[in-house]
């Protein structure tokens, strides 16, 4: 029902946990009802930042759907986007989902490591940038990490409770050896804190295709400096009000 989609469940939540959920009007549900009911599943629905979301991405983001690269890339651009357009908000980049499996090699004999990819960040300067996010593609399954170079960490958040210890390591490593590149001397790392989120401390899903929805939520909210006060209970919503979002090339 229509209903389902405009009043979120908030979970007994407080007013106070609930403030930055974004509800959806009738208005922008027909929108999206629309979109989802084009027949053509290679008809493109949205493009920017050289991207092109078809019927068939989109679709990825009705209930129950595995979000793939494209949704996920075109969001988090999107999260940029924003930050960028806000004089007062923090300096946000986003590496691309496909910058992790790439760093980590092993797929094809891939050898991995800085050298992997040297060249994806050519024109930019990671230091620079306040919040560095990447997304954690892993397998089957979407997590984010961040680097807040203001507090001097590096965390990963994922909604399944699973521990990525040894991603952070690699990414500081990585991190270490980019700074050595742009900056010709080492990062004082010994200054850093890195380490899992606990599954008790970040919203967890309660069933297995959510992953990427909340991986981007994650970022959408730490990007924007909120309490992560989400839950399962407004997946539903939230995966509404991306489809919406990718439709008009901006965040609610």
């Amino acid at each position: 029902m229509l209903s389902h989609f405009i009043n979120p469940c908030f979970c007994q939540s407080s007013r106070k946990k609930s403030e930055y959920i974004t509800l959806i009007s009738h208005k922008k549900h027909k929108k999206v009802c629309g979109a989802l009911a084009q027949s053509d599943p290679n008809l493109v629905l949205s493009a920017a930042f050289k991207l092109r979301i078809t019927q068939r991405d989109l679709a990825t983001l009705q209930e129950g759907g595995w979000l793939n690269d494209e949704v996920m890339n075109f969001y988090l651009s999107l999260v940029m986007e924003r930050c960028s357009g806000e004089a007062a908000g923090l300096k946000v980049y986003s590496f691309s989902t496909f910058f992790f499996p790439k760093l980590r090699g092993g797929a094809g004999g891939q050898a991995g490591g800085h050298a992997a990819v040297k060249r994806w960040t050519k024109a930019i300067d990671l230091f620079l940038y306040d919040l560095i996010l990447v997304p954690l593609h892993l397998g089957v399954h979407w997590a984010m990490a961040v680097i807040d170079f203001n507090s001097k960490t590096l965390k990963s958040y994922d909604s399944m409770g699973q521990r990525h210890d040894d991603i952070c390591s690699q990414l500081l490593l990585y991190l270490r050896e980019e700074h050595k590149t742009k900056k010709g001397r080492d990062l004082d790392s010994a200054k850093w804190t890195i380490g899992s989120l606990r599954a008790a401390d970040i919203p967890q899903q309660k069933n297995g295709s959510d992953c990427g929805v909340f991986a981007c939520k994650y970022a959408d909210y730490i990007a924007k400096g909120r309490p992560l006060t989400f839950k399962q209970c407004h997946m539903p919503l939230f995966r509404k009000l991306m489809i919406w979002e990718i439709l008009n090339r901006k965040l609610l």
